[in-house]
């Protein structure tokens, strides 16, 4: 199973396309830039997509509304 679980997230993303759009964005940035939100061994993921899903349930990621 997933975590963290896309029913919560969405709670926070008001749509399934933004939040494909923002999680793949900051996996990308993560994955050039070796840059995260969090210390390491605080994710519960090992891959960058799962880490990225994290990051935006716990609001490190800023999403902007256009």
């Amino acid at each position: 199973m997933l975590y963290p679980s896309i029913d919560k997230i969405l709670n926070i993303v008001d749509s399934k396309y933004k939040l494909v759009h923002v999680v793949s964005k900051r996996s990308k940035e993560m994955l050039d830039t070796r840059h995260y939100q969090m210390k390491e061994n605080e994710y519960q993921n090992k891959r960058e997509l799962g880490r990225a899903l994290e990051e935006v349930e716990k609001k490190l990621v800023k999403i902007a509304n256009k």
